[in-house]
């Protein structure tokens, strides 16, 4: 039975307002096929049961659970994804590391009447991609940067599958927000950001396009990990910078905003 089918996450987040419409309940769940350099969330990118030193104590990273257990927490929120036209968001890592899972999730909330969200990098087959975007309301999707190389360089993947996959999500589904992380030395340049914000608005229905601030809120957990972070000397923009970003943004015709 579907309820009974597995999978690994790493954290559950309830009364979000920043990952997608209303209160939310944010599933995050182990495994990433990029490796951002930037990544606030290290701990997310192996699929693997991890230990982690945080505050110098070691603590544990993963854990598996059912589709069940998952949905009996989301559940505990009801009256306020009721009220605020929230629900469930799946994030990560990537959710489509994890596709059964993943649809077995969306599946099974939607059938108990909660609204459902992704966000996602869609770096995977078309065919993985187009099983959860038919239980979805909402798809939060990463578009980094136009230059393939330069993704590559910052990620550790080519990025035409990526856009590939954001057409023919637009294509096949009515609600589709693209989101960009703007990081200084990759893609924080007016004309980095337009080039992407003309690609989004290429793209059928997309509306509206969301610009999320570097931040360096997880940069503890690298050492944490054993890991080194690769990107020390960079800063969060600045609040007139990003309006700048908007500006450019909102220029392609979309609507833009700053955060999620």
């Amino acid at each position: 039975m579907a309820e009974e089918l597995t999978g690994r996450i790493f954290d559950i987040q309830r009364y979000s307002v920043h990952d997608g419409p209303g209160i939310r309940t944010i599933v995050f769940l182990k495994g990433c096929f990029l490796r951002c350099r930037w990544c606030c969330n290290p701990e997310s990118q192996e699929f693997a049961i991890q230990q982690m030193v945080q505050n110098g104590k070691t603590k544990t990273v993963g854990r598996d659970v059912t589709v069940e257990e998952v949905l009996c927490e989301v559940e505990k929120d009801r009256v306020y994804y009721k009220l605020s036209g929230g629900g469930m968001t799946l994030s990560g890592g990537e959710t489509l590391c994890q596709t059964d899972f993943a649809e077995a999730l969306l599946m099974r909330a939607h059938e108990r009447g909660i609204n459902t969200a992704i966000e996602t990098t869609a770096c995977a087959p078309w065919e993985n991609v187009q099983r959860l975007i038919a239980h979805l309301d909402t798809v939060m999707m990463d578009i980094k940067h136009m230059n393939s190389d330069k993704h590559k360089a910052f990620t550790r993947q080519p990025n035409e599958l990526i856009l590939a996959n954001a057409r023919r999500i637009a294509e096949n589904h009515s609600n589709l927000i693209i989101r960009v992380p703007v990081v200084p030395t990759f893609n924080d340049t007016p004309e980095e950001i337009g080039a992407i914000a003309d690609y989004a608005a290429s793209l059928p229905g997309v509306k509206r396009i969301h610009l999320l601030p570097y931040h360096r809120f997880g940069t503890g957990k690298y050492e944490g990990l054993g890991r080194e972070y690769t990107l020390p000397d960079i800063v969060t923009p600045s609040d007139d910078h990003m309006e700048t970003l908007r500006r450019v943004a909102e220029s392609k015709g979309l609507t833009a905003q700053i955060g999620g």
